[in-house]
């Protein structure tokens, strides 16, 4: 299916999650111009195809006029009998200018439709290459935003692995910090163990 401007205005991009990367107003000027160009150009087109009809129909009519003039040729013809001096090919200078007015009139039918092909062959160009380089730049957007993405995924895991190293040492330290607690305690309840029962031998022995 061939590209239209139309296809152009109405194409939509998918936005990304992050902010980084081109202006989307810029993109959106630049594909405006695109498109104010490649309107201009198939309307220069559509006016050389009008030029061109329009010298091919005057051209089909010129025959037609010239077949329409052979009284120079009848009184040549009446003048030989008359005078034997007048020499026969009078009649040519006629049919070297009907030839030569369809060849002028093949000629400019020619030209025009070799300028014609050029510039539409010119416009093709330049549509091409603007459509190129809106493609590249839309790619180079797109890598652009991948990489930005894929570059704040990798810092978004290096934190989270961080913070899980950050995590497991605190709750290494929370182990540490209840055995050592647990081993306190136990220690002052001997103490207390102790003594009580040094207590109670001494106002035994009393």
């Amino acid at each position: 299916m061939a590209l239209t401007p139309e296809d152009v205005v109405t194409k939509q991009f998918q936005h990304v999650r992050f902010k980084e990367g081109f202006d989307p107003d810029e993109v959106d000027d630049f594909l405006d111009e695109i498109v104010v160009e490649w309107r201009k150009t198939i309307a220069e087109n559509e006016e050389l195809k009008a030029r061109v009809a329009e010298l091919e129909s005057g051209a089909s009519s010129a025959p037609a006029a010239t077949a329409a003039e052979p009284e120079p040729v009848v009184e040549v013809a009446a003048a030989e009998t008359v005078v034997e001096d007048v020499p026969a090919p009078v009649v040519a200078p006629a049919a070297a200018a009907a030839t030569g007015g369809a060849a002028a009139s093949a000629g400019i039918i020619e030209l025009a439709q070799r300028l014609h092909d050029e510039h539409v062959a010119e416009g093709q160009a330049q549509r091409d290459k603007l459509i190129s380089d809106a493609q590249a730049q839309a790619a180079s957007i797109l890598a652009d935003a991948e990489a930005k993405g894929r570059d704040e995924i990798a810092r978004l895991d290096a934190e989270r692995a961080t913070l899980e190293t950050r995590i497991s040492e605190l709750r290494q330290f929370e182990r540490d910090y209840r055995s050592q607690l647990r081993g306190f305690i136990e220690e002052k309840l001997r103490d207390l163990d102790v003594t009580g029962a040094t207590s109670g031998s001494s106002v035994s022995a009393s």
